[in-house]
């Protein structure tokens, strides 16, 4: 297992050496300069000014040098480069909006799995019942809505429940209360205030995420209950649900390890549009303003977050393999 583990690893970091050159060449040669929004206003501002933000930007270097200077400042400070704004610490703002960010893709996969797992496994036990009929058209119903018309339609039926109840029973904007406008400073009811904020947001994404998972899970569980070890282990005497757990899971599991991993990368591109309907100020928010700034190392951070997010799940999903299925971790 070990071994397994170092090759995994190793196989990552090249991965994400490649990413990272592949993600700064696409970002900054993109031919969009950050100083031409400073340089193209009127009146227009000095020369000798334009040349410091040119020289502060890095933008008089060649591409390779710009790159060189910027995976050095990455891997020896933890700097993501310098912003259009000097007075903006990349790094420090990304690392906020991410925790922001993560606890709603958390709470989303969390709600997705037990969901989507739970249903596909009852689907396929009670295959071709009213159940199963009912369970695959609302997946397909969840399948077929946009996300960003789903959130809406979400939001704006909490607006209307507020509304008809006279008072809020459904956070719709923010990913919490501002302190000033709480009635409580105990922690408690900050946990609360933040867990009330994240309901709407997390259905909105989850569900769509359940309804995939959900067919695949029903697709894999059916395939591994007509296999030849699961009809022997019955014929051993061996009771239908310790089959059924032990047995037929485990080995169903496995596709899904690899749907889930490749779909969380899916999922944080679904908070750009989730945390704008819902104003959230996390990584969805951070993209679009530094995409509207030309803020091109922000932008390019966020890139790096979001590839890192992906080579991550997917070697959590190679070591998923090992421990759900000896044979490949001894392969």
């Amino acid at each position: 297992m070990f071994a397994f583990i170092v090759r995994r690893l190793l196989v990552s970091i090249l991965v994400m050496i490649g990413a990272t050159m592949l993600v700064f060449l696409f970002i900054t040669a993109g031919g969009r300069n950050p100083v031409n929004k400073f340089a193209g206003r009127n009146p227009r501002p000095p020369q000798n000014a334009i040349d410091q933000l040119t020289h502060r930007m890095r933008w008089d270097q060649p591409v390779w040098l710009r790159y060189w200077s910027w995976l050095k400042d990455l891997v020896l400070h933890g700097s993501f480069g310098p912003d259009t704004n000097d007075t903006v610490n990349i790094g420090s703002e990304i690392g906020q909006r991410f925790l922001v960010t993560l606890r709603l893709v958390a709470a989303a996969v969390i709600v997705a799995l037990l969901f989507g797992v739970a249903t596909g496994v009852l689907s396929a036990v009670r295959q071709y019942s009213i159940f199963d009929y009912s369970a695959t058209f609302v997946g397909f119903l969840f399948l077929a809505m946009p996300s960003f018309w789903f959130s809406v339609l979400i939001k704006q039926a909490a607006i209307a429940v507020n509304q008809g109840i006279g008072h809020r029973l459904f956070f719709t904007e923010g990913e919490a209360t501002p302190k000033s406008l709480m009635t409580s400073a105990s922690a408690w009811a900050a946990f609360l205030d933040i867990l009330g904020h994240l309901i709407l947001p997390t259905i909105a994404l989850a569900l769509v995420t359940y309804a995939s998972w959900s067919r695949y899970t029903r697709g894999s569980v059916l395939e591994t209950l007509n296999a030849d070890y699961i009809r022997l282990a019955r014929a051993k005497g061996l009771r239908w649900r310790r089959v059924l757990i032990r047995h037929g899971l485990r080995t169903a599991l496995i596709p899904l390890a690899t749907v889930t991993s490749l779909d969380i990368a899916g999922i944080l591109g679904g908070t750009v549009i989730t945390e704008t309907v819902f104003q959230w100020n996390g990584m969805g928010r951070f993209l679009l303003d530094s995409i509207s700034n030309v803020d091109v190392y922000a932008t390019l951070a966020w890139m790096l977050i979001a590839g890192f997010v992906v080579i991550f799940f997917n070697l959590l999903a190679d070591l998923l393999y090992g421990v759900l299925d000896p044979r490949i971790r001894n392969a």
